[in-house]
């Protein structure tokens, strides 16, 4: 068969990219409303149950690092452990911290506006910035460093040498893509967030609100050109996680409720969410099962 015909059975996806918007998406309220979920329903013994998440988190790790061979399975496990290790190990960490220390919440309005472990989590900003010079330094085929790296002349010092390419580990990139990311939007709109610096209605937050929502729309016009399933799970990690900031902000501003955040109360709602994650990630894996079968059979 020719080329062309074979590229025609990997375009056939169409909406591949749209579809790996959703299914990242999906995940975001979902993993707010686990963290309330285990906060509420286990009382004293949430940090047991935050603990199993993440423990839960670093096995499907370890199972998409031996899944290798298998791109869409590693990186589809690499997004759900990123995920619950954030929510059970890190942010229940900051919990532990606000608790044992005694940290109370920023009220505003005669509301608690923001919640004491997310006032403990602005103290990571420095490790934050550590770990985005490690990657500024390193090779990496991120387009936000390597636009970096190309302007301050780094790209061919990252880039390795005298070494034979080894296959990329997609389940370790995904994850630690995904804890990269939603930790660095949540110190900015944290930031942001602050009186001292800007606070909820500042020019800044605004900006961070609207720029992000631009940004994600640029994301997602090149999200649309991805035919590769894989692929576009991990271009929609960042897409979704940048969206998601104007989401975070427009229920700051009180334009909806954030239903994920009351999951006992609107637990409906929330099961609808979860239902439709997991029919999309069932669509999305036979769509890939049924793009495989087409192409080996073009290309036999």
């Amino acid at each position: 068969m020719t080329q062309v015909s074979v590229n025609k059975v990997v375009k056939g996806g169409g909406l591949t990219g749209a579809l790996a918007f959703v299914i990242v998406l999906l995940f975001m309220p979902i993993g707010h409303a686990l963290m309330v979920l285990i906060e509420q329903v286990l009382g004293s013994s949430k940090m047991v149950g935050a603990g199993l998440m993440g423990t839960l988190g670093a096995a499907l790790l370890v199972v998409g690092v031996r899944a290798q061979g298998r791109t869409l399975r590693a990186t589809l496990l690499g997004l759900l452990s990123g995920i619950l290790v954030w929510t059970g190990w890190v942010e229940f960490s900051f919990v532990w911290i606000a608790e044992k220390h005694g940290v109370a919440p920023h009220i505003q309005d005669d509301e608690v506006a923001t919640r004491p472990e997310y006032l403990v989590m602005v103290s990571s900003l420095g490790l934050l910035a550590s770990m985005l010079l490690y990657f500024l330094f390193t090779h990496t085929r991120c387009g936000f460093f390597v636009w970096f790296q190309q302007r301050l002349g780094l790209r061919a010092h990252a880039s390795p040498r005298g070494v034979q390419a080894a296959p990329r580990p997609l389940a370790i990139t995904t994850f630690i893509e995904t804890v990269m990311i939603i930790w660095a939007f949540y110190l900015l709109l944290l930031l942001a967030y602050d009186p001292q610096l800007a606070g909820d209605q500042h020019p800044l937050t605004w900006l961070v609100a609207f720029g992000s929502l631009a940004w994600s729309a640029w994301l997602m016009a090149r999200l649309l050109c991805i035919q590769a399933f894989d692929h576009a799970v991990r271009y929609a990690v960042p897409t979704v996680v940048i969206f998601w900031n104007f989401i975070e902000v427009a229920g700051r501003w009180g334009l909806f409720k954030e239903i994920w955040v009351h999951p006992l109360e609107h637990w409906v709602e929330n099961g609808l969410i979860a239902l439709a994650l997991l029919l999309f990630v069932g669509r999305y894996v036979v769509d890939h099962a049924r793009s495989k079968r087409a192409l080996g059979a073009v290309q036999g």
